[in-house]
């Protein structure tokens, strides 16, 4: 590493929206810093916080977030200054860029320099109409100050000849649909549903069910089969893990619509006993890549203004009704 932590500087671009932010690096977490300053340049489906308030997040193609320690922690982050850049364990670059309701521990990286709030507050804005009701998609491009943007997404590898066919596909389809819409996702929010999932032919139903498990299935899941792998966890435990977890909820994703990631997730679960610790955690790696990528479109797809009319009441409100 020749920059200095406290030298480095990134641009946040939305070329959909012609704003782009500068953040520095400020010295803390540095090995989330560096994962993050080395992954560069990259782009990404932006998305925005549901129920969270003003904050920023999309899938950032850093497989060790998922399990990089942080030396510094902010221990709920709506005490953190708006414009406060993170990288979560949940695969994500973040941006607090207002108020926030969910008291939640974070792990911050740098900030948004004061000029740029403005233009932040702008992008927020315009980055919650897409998710909420637009459906426009808003792609963020990540880079170094003042260099050139790109994309990649990591490859990984494993010394087993029948896993790494799996990596290699699993990351052929992650670069497929990272930056367009998945088209399986993009059937079954149409409701083109092959298998008839939906009780008497709704949709809206089998939609909020895919996205309950997708989620957890990316976070939690894989997140922690990958954490677990690489604390050292008895690799008859985590292979008992990965049988326990994965299978039920990717075998109903499968008959929803998401039947590649089915396939996937049947070949991975074949191919356990024959995995060491290091095959494992790639297979888990690319395979936690590949869900929060999927878990990611299912969010900006989902029609939330389907429930506009519902609204949060204050308390006040309650009271007066109670």
């Amino acid at each position: 590493m020749t920059e200095t932590l406290t030298a480095r500087q990134l641009e946040i671009a939305w070329p959909d929206l012609d704003i782009t932010v500068t953040a520095d690096l400020d010295g803390r977490n540095g090995e989330l810093a560096d994962a993050l300053w080395e992954a560069l340049p990259y782009r990404s489906l932006q998305g925005h916080a549901l129920v969270a308030g003003s904050h920023l997040y999309h899938v950032a193609p850093i497989p060790s977030l998922l399990h990089l320690p942080a030396s510094t922690r902010i221990a709920d982050r709506r005490d953190a200054p708006d414009g406060t850049v993170f990288c979560s364990a949940l695969q994500h670059l973040g941006i607090k860029y207002g108020p926030l309701s969910e008291p939640m521990p974070a792990s911050p990286v740098g900030r948004i320099r004061s000029e740029d709030m403005p233009a932040l507050l702008e992008a927020g804005q315009a980055i919650w109409d897409s998710v909420y009701s637009t459906k426009k998609p808003i792609l963020a491009e990540v880079r170094k100050a003042g260099t050139a943007g790109g994309h990649r997404i990591p490859h990984l590898t494993a010394a087993d000849p029948e896993a790494n066919r799996l990596i290699h596909d699993v990351y052929t389809e992650t670069e497929r649909i990272w930056l367009s819409e998945p088209a399986e996702l993009a059937d079954l929010h149409q409701g083109r549903i092959p298998s008839g999932a939906g009780s008497f032919e709704t949709v809206l139903p089998t939609l909020l069910f895919v996205n309950g498990e997708t989620r957890p299935l990316g976070y939690a899941t894989y997140g922690g089969l990958v954490r677990a792998a690489v604390a050292d966890m008895p690799m008859d435990s985590l292979r008992q893990m990965a049988r326990l977890l994965i299978g039920i909820p990717a075998e109903f994703l499968g008959y929803c619509g998401l039947e590649t990631l089915w396939s996937f997730t049947q070949r991975f679960l074949a191919c356990l006993d024959q995995l060491d610790r290091d095959d494992f955690l790639a297979v888990a790696s690319q395979l936690a890549l590949y869900v929060n990528c999927l878990g990611g479109w299912n969010l900006h797809l989902f029609p939330w203004d389907a429930g506009d009319q519902l609204r949060r009441q204050r308390p006040a409100e309650v009271g007066q009704q109670s």
